[in-house]
């Protein structure tokens, strides 16, 4: 039984080495996620005319944008005048320090944000942004509102999974690891629609309210990580599967020769 003992701690080996780099892929998509989640460039605005160069109407840009009035136009068209970014929680803008009337051209700006209320983030959309009366659109509702759910709803599943995985540990059983790589794999699937509900919205209302000539727009860096946490999750997920029932197979096989 020797030749079979030393293949069998080869083949163990190389199961903890596939869990070895399952964690850490799985401990690297939940930094890039929690990451995109908390920071504000998901999308970026860059105008050629920013707002030092009309400073005068600095201070009236940014009262309308942290206004409880402020609906989806208002705040939209600043974020086109003045640099803006958005983030799923945040949106921010880029204006003068100082804005006055009887100030020159500022140089010296700053960057300002608001948080989207948890109200905010489940409003319903309208089919012309900021006419209320225009009716309910559906489809950039509730994109608005999955873009926010699923990131938690993956970063729930993959703890979960390491949860599952501490206990397998516990047990001495790489058999528990797949329902770890299912949970890493719907994380990854939830991930991805969250990818895909962004960019929808964004193409939506991008139609509704299409950019100024001297505007551009473009996906962020936390958009970016956001990106790539998707597919290390997958592969996460088909590493854990892999060596959970390739061992097990490996097992069956081996306590059928011994009976044998």
């Amino acid at each position: 039984l020797f030749p079979y003992s030393s293949k069998g701690t080869m083949m163990d080996n190389r199961f903890a080495t596939a869990l070895v780099i399952a964690c850490v892929l799985s401990l690297i998509s939940t930094i890039y996620m929690a990451a995109s989640i908390g920071t504000d460039f998901w999308y970026e605005y860059h105008t050629l005319s920013p707002a030092e160069n009309i400073s005068e109407a600095g201070r009236s840009i940014w009262e309308e944008f942290v206004s409880e009035e402020a609906d989806e136009k208002t705040y939209t068209d600043a974020l086109f005048r003045c640099n803006g970014t958005v983030g799923l929680w945040r949106r921010c803008i880029t204006v003068p320090k100082n804005s006055h009337w009887y100030s020159p051209p500022e140089t010296d700006m700053t960057t300002n944000c608001i948080s989207f209320s948890l109200s905010d983030q489940f409003m319903e959309k309208y089919i012309e942004p900021g006419n209320h009366n225009s009716g309910t659109d559906l489809n950039r509702t509730y994109l608005w509102r999955l873009q926010f759910l699923l990131p938690f709803v993956s970063l729930g599943l993959m703890c979960f999974g390491a949860l599952i995985g501490l206990c397998a540990c516990a047990c001495r059983s790489l058999y528990p690891a797949i329902a770890t790589g299912v949970l890493h794999f719907l994380a990854g699937l939830c991930t991805l629609g969250l990818v895909g509900c962004y960019v929808a919205g964004i193409e939506l209302l991008h139609k509704k309210l299409p950019l100024p000539d001297d505007v551009r727009g473009e996906f962020g860096w936390s958009f970016c990580l956001a990106c790539v946490s998707a597919p290390l999750q997958f592969m996460a997920a088909a590493l854990f599967i892999w060596a959970a029932r390739t061992n097990r197979k490996e097992f069956t096989l081996l306590k059928a020769y011994r009976v044998a």
